[in-house]
């Protein structure tokens, strides 16, 4: 995976652990068309080869997640352009749902439109208390149009998105944790570093497992208990055979932490 971005930055942390950072802060991390670009390739590249990469941290630089979707680069488009660069932003939606590790979302500030959109792709969010959140594509005449409306419905049922969704109206990191959107509310100045201990925790564990185990429960919410339950056992049982699975047994009866390789 290349690192050489222009509005995103790129972090390795402890060899496991990836942190992305948007990082247009002068304009709230706004999302141009090229840093959509940007963003698709990241977790399309991960999705081929996780190059030992076991989780995802994504969040912005400065005072802000993201803005969502930059409105100045907007002004004018015809209809064929604004549907054009929507078509990159919905295929990064798809890459960001279909990456196999963990992603964690460290809201530090503002996430609206897209901003909140993707933070509600990611697998949780972590939010610090300046953190706030609005899904605003209504008062522009649009709906949320990269999962916005799933994801939501999905963390916080359906009367409680309906309400976002329509009005407009921003809400908090403390609400957001009320109402089952945000997994942790932090200290500013803490929220990175509460991100990294859990992804390096995560990062800690058997990778195909957790990839796995991340598949299942995503399958658990789309369909039926049996179904989902018989692609559980599916997993499992291909996990089983696995030298991860073997070093992990063996680890615990030798009283040491174990090696995982994800083979």
């Amino acid at each position: 995976m290349r690192t050489d971005f222009e509005f995103l930055a790129l972090e390795r942390v402890d060899d496991h652990v990836l942190v992305v950072t948007y990082d247009r802060p002068e304009v709230a991390n706004a999302k141009n068309t090229k840093m959509g670009e940007e963003q698709r390739e990241v977790f399309e590249s991960l999705y081929v080869d996780q190059e030992d990469v076991r989780c995802v941290i994504l969040t912005g630089r400065g005072k802000h997640f993201s803005a969502g979707a930059d409105l100045k680069e907007r002004n004018g488009m015809t209809d064929a352009q604004w549907q054009r660069q929507h078509a990159i932003y919905e295929q990064g939606a798809v890459s960001l749902k279909a990456c196999p590790v963990p992603i964690i979302a460290a809201v530090n500030g503002a996430a609206y439109g897209g901003g909140c959109e993707t933070a509600l792709g990611c697998d949780f969010i972590y939010a610090s208390t300046k953190a706030r959140f609005a899904l605003t594509e209504i008062t522009l005449g649009i709906i949320p149009g990269t999962m916005g409306t799933q994801h939501l419905t999905h963390a916080a049922g359906d009367r409680r998105a309906k309400e976002i969704i329509m009005t407009g109206l921003p809400f908090s990191a403390e609400e957001g944790y009320e109402w089952g959107i945000v997994n942790r509310v932090c200290e500013p100045d803490d929220l990175l570093e509460v991100a990294l201990q859990t992804a390096q925790r995560i990062s800690s564990n058997a990778p195909l497992a957790v990839m796995r185990a991340k598949r299942s429960v995503t399958v658990a919410r789309h369909t039926d208990t049996q179904t989902g339950y018989l692609y559980e056992l599916e997993a499992y049982n291909r996990l089983v055979t696995t030298q991860d699975r073997r070093e992990g047994v063996l680890a615990f009866n030798e009283k040491r932490k174990p090696n995982f390789k994800g083979k």
